[in-house]
């Protein structure tokens, strides 16, 4: 176990278009947790959340604009860099064509969504996980995995948190462990994956310096990472922004927000991926985050919050 003292720091600054509770929200991340609301200082009933990412941890509070970061002094570069406030959002936003008044709605709705900076093999599990399971579902299992794998370690209010388990760590999981933990048919597919990101036949490295197109490629060499899956890692875990996952989500939205009748004779396999170029491709370098919008904007108006 690693033991931290309470030498914590506490930081606040103004960052426009960022809301935390519509990042928690977002399907992008399971590892941000509400907090009661904050006793001391100058948090006080300010409500907030608890993150973990690469094994370390963070609390995060929002009074409008104004975030305060509580972490270790040595992870205040980390934090900042991984809500990627060095982003102008405000100038994506504004980029939205006129024209398309549903995407406009949905930018103006989520405004405060942000494409977090993630732990790209704690992306490539949870998104493997994510196939046919709801956001609560994702987040139980993913829990799971690090309390039954992952590293044990005191945070500066001395309590214990587990880190996502890596690849090392997790490929010690035989497939009948793994099943254990309510993954259902995914398990093969986590099982396979740690042995190779273990054995390096998956280079993560690599992986890393790929631009999107090659990188999609090289994931969708591995069992049980198909495209939607692919698309999630390069957008959440390599943070390429021109990736457009499509799930059921997503094509309901282009179906009831962007059809036209020149689709109706496109066979099925390409009748998604045409409509994304046709409509989003013009976003180049922030198509991934118009996604983020029409997801969060569909899905917000249409379920009850997650919290």
């Amino acid at each position: 176990m690693n033991n931290f003292t309470n030498d914590s720091i506490q930081i606040t600054f103004s960052q426009p278009n960022l809301d935390l509770f519509q990042i928690a929200d977002s399907g992008q991340c399971f590892r941000m947790i509400p907090l009661e609301s904050e006793k001391n200082g100058d948090t006080k009933e300010i409500p907030g959340f608890s993150v973990i990412c690469s094994g370390r941890y963070c609390e995060l509070y929002q009074k409008g604009e104004k975030i305060t970061l509580l972490c270790m002094p040595q992870d205040e570069t980390f934090w900042k860099n991984y809500l990627d406030i060095d982003t102008d959002y405000g100038t994506i936003i504004a980029s939205v064509d006129p024209s398309d008044k549903y995407l406009l709605k949905a930018a103006d709705f989520g405004k405060g969504i942000r494409i977090l900076r993630q732990d790209l093999w704690e992306m490539i599990i949870t998104f493997i996980i994510s196939q046919q399971k709801a956001i609560p579902q994702i987040r139980q299992a993913v829990e799971d995995l690090c309390r039954s794998y992952g590293t044990a370690t005191v945070n500066f209010r001395n309590h214990t948190y587990y880190s996502f388990p890596d690849p090392y760590q997790l490929s010690r999981a035989s497939l009948e462990e793994l099943k254990k933990h309510r993954l259902g048919y995914q398990a093969k597919y986590i099982y396979q994956v740690c042995q190779d990101a273990a054995g390096k036949h998956m280079d993560l490295d690599a992986l890393k310096s790929m631009p999107y197109r090659q990188a999609m490629d090289y994931l969708m060499q591995f069992y049980g990472i198909g495209e939607k899956v692919a698309n999630c890692i390069c957008l959440f875990g390599l943070h390429h922004v021109n990736a457009f996952p499509v799930d059921t989500w997503i094509k309901k939205i282009l179906m009831k927000e962007y059809w036209q009748d020149a689709y109706k004779d496109l066979p099925k396999n390409r009748l998604y991926t045409t409509m994304v170029h046709d409509h989003f491709s013009m976003y180049e370098g922030c198509a991934g985050v118009m996604q983020q919008y029409i997801f969060f904007y569909e899905r917000r108006g249409n379920m009850s919050h997650l919290f």
